[in-house]
């Protein structure tokens, strides 16, 4: 049997059993459960009603959250001449061509998100095996391939987060920190929550949402009204 640690047992008692939670409620809820030393992370996850082996029920894409998610994060840029200029004028951490991908190949992949133009994807595809499994590969459905270099950049500074269902049909995103407002939290939820609910395939048949959840790094999960959410469009 496995053993549930005290501090978990503790926050759990400030949940209601078997409760469901709306989603004004879950965002006051979480930062309720602050407990470790450092700004946790809030998470939600959603399951959803879809089976990515169809090429049309593959949920991916990209969101810019309103409120940030509360980290610092670094941009690799993949681009040349005016467009390496736009992109360090933007505010890219790292600029760079073949050199740049020389780099990554010895193992140096210190940053968060990679952008490039599509002239450079030939450059990027030979170091495609590094930078997929880490998350890293640009793509278009994410605007992280794109001519429009300046507002990549901005919109990853400003808190875009890249969203892809796993073969499971689950969505897993970090929305914030336990330091932010409920409210904030609140509406980069409903951000995330809007996209999604865009993408619903016209071939996902039944209840779109299935199960949806919010937690911090460390805590228990927040169940919440899948009902509510599959409402949130705009």
């Amino acid at each position: 049997m496995k053993r549930v640690s005290k501090r978990l047992k503790t926050l759990g008692e400030k949940l209601e059993r078997g409760a469901i939670y709306s989603l004004e409620n879950a965002t006051q809820k979480v930062v309720e459960l602050k407990s470790a030393k450092f700004d946790e992370t809030v998470e939600l996850a959603v399951w959803l009603n879809v089976d990515p082996r169809h090429a049309d029920q593959m949920i991916r894409g990209a969101v810019v959250l309103p409120h940030g998610t509360g980290k610092k994060v670094r941009v690799a840029v993949f681009a040349k001449g005016d467009k390496a200029k736009e992109a360090q004028e933007a505010g890219a951490d790292i600029v760079g061509e073949n050199d740049l991908a020389d780099e990554v190949q010895k193992g140096n992949t210190n940053f968060d998100i990679v952008i490039a133009t599509p002239d450079m994807m030939g450059v990027v595809g030979k170091i495609g095996r590094i930078l997929g499994p880490k998350g890293l590969m640009p793509n278009p459905k994410t605007g992280t391939v794109t001519v429009d270099v300046k507002t990549a950049v901005k919109n990853a500074k400003s808190g875009q987060i890249n969203f892809k269902v796993d073969k499971k049909g689950n969505i897993h995103a970090g929305i914030g920190k336990a330091s932010f407002a409920s409210d904030k939290l609140k509406e980069n939820a409903e951000t995330l929550l809007k996209a999604l609910n865009r993408m619903k395939p016209a071939s996902a048949k039944g209840k779109y949402v299935k199960k949806a959840v919010m937690s911090l790094t460390m805590s228990p999960s927040i169940l919440l009204d899948v009902n509510e959410l599959t409402e949130i469009r705009g």
